[in-house]
C-alpha cells in the first residue's frame, strides 16, 4: 500500500558494469579478410528486485559480427544499475524499471560496448539509440495477448 502522505523517492545507488566479455574464435586469418563483416546487435532488459525498495535494472548487449558464416568477433555485455523506488503505485514503478531505468543505463552500455570492441582491435561500434518507451509498450502487448488456444482434437469415426 502506498502512503499518498509520503513523496514519491527514486534514487540511483550504483551503476556498474556487471559482465562483459570479447571473443574472437577465427582470428588471425579472418582478421585477414578484406570484406566487410555483417554486423547484428540484440539487447534486452531485465528488472529484478534486490531488497524492499531497491531493484537491479541490467540491459544486455550482444554484438556479433560475421564474415559469411565465420565470426570475427562476439562481444557480450550487461550493464546494470541499482536503484531505490518508494512510496510509488505497482504500475509506476513498472514504468520506471521498464522504461526509465534502462534509459539511464543503456549509455554506459554503449560506452563499455564500443571500447571493449576497439581495444580488442576493430574500429568501434555504434550501437543506436533505444527507444525504450516503444520497447516496454510492446512487451506489455505481447503479455497482454491471449495465448492460442491449443488445437481441439478431432472426433474419430469408426
Amino acid at each position: 500500500m502506498v502512503d499518498t502522505n509520503l513523496n514519491p523517492v527514486f534514487n540511483i545507488q550504483r551503476v556498474y558494469l556487471k559482465d562483459v566479455s570479447l571473443e574472437q574464435p577465427n582470428s588471425p586469418e579472418i582478421l585477414l579478410n578484406p570484406e566487410q563483416p555483417a554486423v547484428e546487435i540484440q539487447l534486452g532488459v531485465d528488472a529484478k528486485p534486490v531488497a524492499e525498495g531497491i531493484f537491479e535494472v541490467t540491459v544486455t548487449a550482444t554484438v556479433h559480427t560475421k564474415i559469411e558464416d565465420k565470426t570475427v568477433f562476439l562481444v557480450e555485455a550487461k550493464q546494470a544499475g541499482i536503484f531505490e523506488m518508494r512510496n510509488m503505485p505497482n504500475e509506476q514503478i513498472g514504468v520506471m524499471l521498464g522504461i526509465a531505468c534502462p534509459q539511464i543505463v543503456y549509455p554506459y552500455l554503449r560506452s563499455n560496448v564500443a571500447d571493449v570492441i576497439q581495444r580488442g582491435g576493430f574500429p568501434p561500434v555504434h550501437m543506436a539509440e533505444i527507444n525504450f518507451q516503444a520497447m516496454y509498450e510492446q512487451q506489455q502487448a505481447a503479455a497482454a495477448a491471449p495465448a492460442p488456444a491449443p488445437a481441439e482434437a478431432s472426433p474419430t469415426v469408426a
